[in-house]
């Protein structure tokens, strides 16, 4: 067995091994260490911060510990800059061409297909097994990373740029991951004000071939609107899990609602269900916005269907079950008013027709899912002056095909083009 692939299992191994009873404080050095052993040096760390605008380096002393050793960035922008296309794109990029130290790298993290943020590496060699260790590092650190978070605040604090109200504590802590993907299907989302979010929520799961997707909107900006829409997708998923249908399941909410709130309290929403084995998008609208497929890289349409009532106003209208039949590439959206009602300078609304254009054009261009939704989100922002007045959410939907062998298109449309 060659004595490089040995090396490269040991650094795994080792690093594995280590990782099990290590805090997220000593994750930096055991890295470096065990990185070494492969002939990968000087390894450096740097995570997103919640909102995707900048990339702060793990320095294993806390997120006030500034420069890193050997006057490394604490603080690197995603906008213009080669790390930045290395995080937007997922590619391996080079910081810049052999010098004495030898060759360094940026190399994307990956917790599945949800973007962390980058590795930075020194390597003597460039070829295609110090590419492939490079990545399978990658690939382990994440997931290590991915492992210690939920417990650390330590990570909290260096990946947020601002102080968060009780109701974003919640909403961030309620939701999946921002990203998944597989050979079916590619799923992205994106919230924002993200420290000020109130009663936006978000939700997908899979069971076998059906994918099941919702959004909802709570009245209010306040902590009580992060209760409601946290009830809201409790009660989702426990009708849900029991086996119920979408029509179920919202009146399971508005159950719920009312048994706690009384009438004072609702959530608009949407429930779908997505079976990857023929494309066939079923869905209820509770008095939200309608949803938006994009076909062909050119086409929009609203999926119109009879609304019922906001889930928690108790008004007896009946839920319509709607059926439309996707092709292969379809991409559904799914969003909040905020997005589209967001007021810019003259009082003017970002709109419909404008969200809807932005998405198609980065539809046409090939940008992986989470990147779009990142510079969607970005625009209805600098279209509002960088502050908005009510959340503002987006959840998207790409069926591949019925197909779930085929990993190579989600790979792509997720962003995992290294």
């Amino acid at each position: 067995m060659p004595e490089r692939y040995l090396r490269s299992r040991q650094m795994l191994a080792g690093l594995l091994a280590d990782s099990h009873l290590m805090p997220l404080e000593l994750v930096p050095t055991a890295v470096a260490d065990h990185a070494a052993v492969a002939g990968l040096h000087d390894v450096r760390i740097y995570l997103a911060d919640l909102q995707e605008r900048v990339l702060r380096l793990l320095t294993g002393s806390g997120p006030d510990a500034g420069q890193g050793a050997d006057g490394d960035e604490a603080e690197l922008r995603i906008e213009g800059t080669v790390p930045g296309r290395a995080y937007q794109y997922g590619q391996v990029l080079p910081v810049s061409g052999a010098g004495p130290e030898g060759y360094r790298w940026w190399v994307p993290l990956l917790d599945g297909t949800e973007r962390m943020g980058l590795l930075r590496v020194t390597t003597a060699t460039d070829d295609d097994r110090t590419r492939d260790d490079m990545q399978q590092l990658a690939s382990l650190v994440a997931l290590v990373l991915a492992s210690k978070a939920p417990l650390s605040d330590s990570h909290s604090r260096l990946v947020r740029t601002a102080e968060m109200n009780p109701a974003a504590e919640m909403q961030w802590h309620l939701m999946p991951s921002r990203t998944y993907a597989d050979g079916r299907v590619v799923i992205g989302a994106a919230m924002e004000p993200a420290y000020r979010i109130s009663g936006d929520a978000f939700d997908y799961a899979l069971a076998g071939p059906v994918v099941h997707l919702s959004v909802f909107d709570a009245m209010g900006h306040d902590t009580a609107a992060g209760l409601t829409a946290n009830l809201a997708v409790a009660a989702s998923r426990n009708r849900r899990r029991q086996g119920g249908g979408l029509v179920e399941t919202g009146e399971a909410v508005e159950e719920l609602l009312i048994e706690q709130f009384g009438h004072t309290r609702y959530a608009t929403g949407v429930l779908a269900e997505l079976d990857t084995r023929t494309g066939v998008f079923s869905w209820v609208n509770r008095g939200h916005h309608p949803p938006v497929v994009i076909r062909g890289k050119r086409w929009s349409t609203l999926l119109r269907c009879p609304p019922a009532h906001p889930m928690g106003t108790g008004l007896g209208l009946r839920s319509t079950l709607c059926r439309e039949q996707l092709e292969p590439g379809d991409r559904v959206v799914f969003y909040t008013d905020g997005i589209v009602e967001a007021r810019g300078p003259g009082d003017r609304e970002f709109g419909l027709a404008r969200f809807v254009d932005f998405l198609v054009q980065h539809h046409t261009s090939g940008l992986p899912v989470p990147e779009t939704l990142r510079r969607v989100v970005g625009s209805v922002l600098d279209h509002h002056g960088g502050r908005l007045l009510d959340d503002a959410t987006v959840l998207l939907c790409e069926w591949l095909g019925p197909r779930p062998e085929d990993h190579g298109d989600a790979a792509a449309r997720a962003g995992l083009n290294s």
